[in-house]
This record gives C-alpha cells, structure tokens and sequence, in this order.
C-alpha cells in the first residue's frame, strides 16, 4: 500500500483520475495519453511495469463514449498489478501499444474481434477467435443473442448452408440493475 500511495503522488497532471481497489491502482486517462502513460509505468525507476497482462474493454451502450478500454500492467519489481482505463466511443481510434509492448499484438486483435475497437497502428489487425467472414463483434452488448446467419444442413442439397437468420428483436434491452440490491439489508 506504501508503493501505490507514494505512485500517486508520482502521477503525471494528464492522469484524469484514479481509484484503489484491493490494492491495486486504477488510473484513467484519455486515449490521447495512453502511450505516454504506457511509457511513463514501464520506465519509471520505482514502478517498471514492464509486462502487459492483458487489455480488453467493456460495453456500456448508453454512454456517450461506449467502450471502456482496460489494460492490465505488472511491475514484478514492486508486486504490483495496475489498471490503466481509457473510454472511447464508436468511431475513435486507440494508438496500439504493439511497439511499446510486443504482447499488445495479441490482446488488441482479440479486443478489435470482440468488440469493434480501432487500434490505429497496428501491425496486423485482423480477426482472431471468430471467421474472416463473421458479421459484427460478438462481446457488443447490441449483437443479437443468436447472431446474424443461421448454419443447418440441407436433405435436399446434401450439405450445410448458410442462411440468413430472421430476428423478431432487433437489439436486447438492459436493466442495469442488480439482484443483488434487493438482498441488502437496511
């Protein structure tokens, strides 16, 4: 906890925001300041974060900027795993980290896949878990539960054909409530 207080006071002006959480540190920046921030935890004598964990992203559909990128650093140095957070909306592109760190390339394709999020200079973005084919990002919460084309096979063809699916709901509606609210005690 001395390390994440004393990196606190080490955080640059551009830093919109940060949080604690299970001792861990979450800090919030803009997509302009990703690469600086990205820099500034792998370089920085008392932090070295110099291994990326993971980067992925959540939907929050009715925000005006809908994506909430995350990307998971660890500094073996200190112990220490810490959040940078970024939030994008459709159509603003992310600078890839791919050139800072090498492990970005698989962790950008698989959230470009999922989710739809521009990486700009990206040595190879292209899709990774689902086909080059495949229409939309699957993780988006406005995809349709059973996609866009239905597979069955044909007696009449003797083969599988894709058609396209007929939906009776065009987007699926939230409650952003939880259940759990109910079970709180007074």
């Amino acid at each position: 906890m001395a390390f994440i207080n004393s990196l606190i006071l080490m955080l640059p002006s551009w830093v919109l925001n940060y949080s604690i959480c299970n001792d861990e540190l979450s800090i919030e920046v803009s997509p302009d300041n990703l690469k600086k921030i990205s820099l500034f935890l792998r370089d920085h004598s008392g932090i070295q974060a110099k291994v990326l964990v993971d980067i992925t992203a959540v939907d929050y559909p009715k925000r005006l900027e809908r994506f909430e990128v995350v990307y998971i650093f660890l500094s073996i140095q200190q112990n220490c795993r810490l959040r940078v957070k970024t939030s994008v909306d459709l159509l603003t592109p992310i600078d890839s980290l791919v050139g800072i760190f090498p492990a970005a390339n698989w962790f950008e394709r698989e959230t470009w896949d999922m989710f739809g999020i521009f990486f700009a200079h990206h040595p190879d973005l292209r899709r990774i878990l689902t086909d080059y084919g495949f229409d939309g990002h699957p993780l988006r919460k406005d995809f349709p539960l059973s996609g866009f084309i239905e597979y069955r096979y044909h007696d009449a063809k003797k083969r599988v054909v894709s058609e396209p699916l007929q939906l009776t709901q065009e987007l699926r509606f939230f409650d952003f409530t939880t259940p759990w609210e109910i079970l709180k005690k007074d």
